[in-house]
């Protein structure tokens, strides 16, 4: 599989920071088309319509990170598919390669996966979030990457924060509609990799309580 440059993994690292009142730490906002990795105890956050993340993680030295990815294109031939998964093995790579770089080993990495709700309006009907979570379990699993823990598919958005040196992940799950800017975003970024046909190198445009997934 093709493997990203410096210069794509910089494009695409999250850079928005803010202080979390809640955890009282620094969080990373991790958007569509972004991801972001942490060596440090840095935490990380995004919220997931019908995208999904992956959360990877080296479980002897605590080096993680997620991504926030989605396939633009329609299940209608074989070449459709190909295309449209290519953004799902940049998104994949690209965080993989920046976990490596840091010193992870790939048989130590583990995942945990969320999102791929049905909650988008304007494509629904495809099912992107199902497209999205059979993409992500078919890579881990031709990568011999052990899913450990999951929260996908359903009818809502979900609030995912996670933490890389120890691996725990809480999920909120809200309904279909909220936030409403968040899934805003989704629905920019998809209308943006349609109308980014695939050709040569993939570009990614970039109060209730939590539950605990262990």
């Amino acid at each position: 599989m093709p493997r990203a440059t410096p210069a794509e993994r910089t494009g695409h690292l999250a850079a928005q920071r803010y202080f979390d009142r809640t955890f009282a730490r620094e969080m990373v906002k991790v958007q569509p088309g972004e991801y972001f990795v942490s060596a440090d105890g840095g935490a990380m956050t995004t919220v997931l319509g019908s995208c999904v993340s992956a959360c990877i993680r080296d479980v002897a030295l605590g080096v993680g990170g997620l991504n926030h990815f989605m396939l633009p294109g329609a299940e209608r031939d074989a070449g459709a598919v190909s295309a449209s998964a290519r953004y799902g093995v940049f998104a994949m790579e690209v965080l993989i390669n920046h976990l490596l770089k840091l010193g992870a080993r790939r048989e130590r990495l583990e995942a945990k996966l969320f999102g791929g709700g049905r909650v988008v309006a304007s494509i629904i009907h495809s099912d992107v979030g199902a497209r999205n979570v059979r993409f992500v379990r078919d890579y881990l699993a031709t990568e011999g990457i052990p899913v450990v823990a999951e929260d996908l598919q359903d009818e809502c958005s979900r609030k995912l924060v996670y933490f890389p040196d120890s691996g725990r992940a809480m999920v909120k799950r809200m309904s279909a509609t909220a936030p409403v800017d968040a899934l805003l975003r989704e629905r920019i970024y998809q209308r943006r990799l349609l109308a980014a046909p695939v050709v040569g190198e993939v570009e990614l445009f970039g109060a209730a309580r939590m539950a605990s997934v262990s």
